[in-house]
């Protein structure tokens, strides 16, 4: 077959278009890896900024609060004047757009995770997770609250049927009072009692409800871990179920001794005596990266009330 020379001439045309297009394509095809690559390097940027808005820029408070029957909502609502004369009887104002939480690891949990979020807390739980906040100017601290400066503080008590509680109950009592006791006071955070006296083992045995306030549990648990040191033969059991309903429990016969963190009611008097173990402030927290770092009563007030939303609004 003969082949002339138009004939490897069009060949070599069609063989170079061919490779043409098929470098156009494989261009075509690089050109998406190009572009994620681009947006892949910005994505620190965009983080970069977000962490600027939380730092520096006005925001919206994310109110976080305790529960009904919570003893530090309770002293809360009232040291700070949440609550509000409606029909005779006291009511809780508190924002219905609050974020409730039903322990205090519950409140921290939700304030270090939320940029926006305030809430308060026991100060002896207190840790690097959230920020605590100055009232009028004044830190949370023990020394702050021993001497009066720091207002939000309230009394950490037992209470109990003194009619009813048995040896080993009046004895894990007078162990709560004791020198022994108030040193791990002091160690974990709280303000202790004065004029303690040295406790001395009594060697009884047997099993101890004690329920209530997840703000008080941390302290009875050691509390009740060193007593059982020392009295081998006795098991404390401890129920964190809030202040109101430990003080129920109580009065129902289902515990032993009840765990308050705020002061008992009239009602609650009339039934249970009450001994109390320490005296504990309540922070007011927010997220380590937020811009507040004081508030007045009445801000504190405003903003837990639902009326002082954004905090542009402060110092006003």
């Amino acid at each position: 077959m003969k082949i002339t020379n138009k004939k490897i001439l069009a060949a070599t045309l069609s063989l170079g278009l061919i490779l043409a297009g098929c470098g156009k394509d494989q261009k075509a095809e690089e050109k998406p890896a190009k572009t994620e690559t681009t947006e892949t390097a910005e994505a620190p940027a965009e983080k970069e900024e977000s962490t600027k808005t939380a730092n520096q820029e006005d925001y919206d408070f994310s109110v976080v609060s305790r529960e009904e029957g919570s003893g530090t909502r309770g002293a809360f609502i009232e040291l700070v004047g949440i609550e509000e004369e409606v029909d005779g009887s006291k009511e809780d104002m508190t924002t219905q757009e609050a974020i409730v939480q039903n322990s205090t690891n519950g409140v921290m949990q939700t304030v270090s995770q939320d940029t926006e979020a305030i809430g308060y807390i026991s100060l002896g739980s207190l840790n690097d997770t959230v920020k605590a906040v100055k009232i009028e100017g004044v830190e949370a601290t023990e020394e702050n609250i021993v001497n009066g400066t720091y207002k939000i503080s309230r009394p950490f008590n037992l209470a109990f049927k003194e009619a009813e509680i048995n040896d080993l109950a009046k004895d894990f009592l007078k162990f709560c009072l004791s020198e022994q006791a108030q040193t791990l006071t002091l160690e974990e955070g709280y303000v202790p009692l004065k004029d303690t006296e040295k406790y001395e083992p009594a060697k009884v045995s047997g099993t101890l409800t004690v329920a209530g306030s997840t703000s008080v549990t941390p302290l009875m648990q050691k509390m009740a871990e060193k007593y059982q040191e020392l009295n081998p033969d006795a098991k404390i059991e401890i129920q964190s179920t809030g202040s109101s309903a430990g003080i129920e429990a109580v009065i129902d016969g289902a515990a032993d001794i009840a765990m308050a963190s705020r002061e008992l009611k009239d009602e609650e008097k009339d039934k249970l005596a009450v001994e109390v173990i320490a005296t504990d402030g309540i922070a007011v927290v927010v997220n380590p990266s937020s811009k507040v770092e004081d508030l007045t009563m009445d801000e504190l007030k405003q903003i837990f009330k639902g009326e002082l939303r954004n905090t542009s609004e402060l110092g006003k």
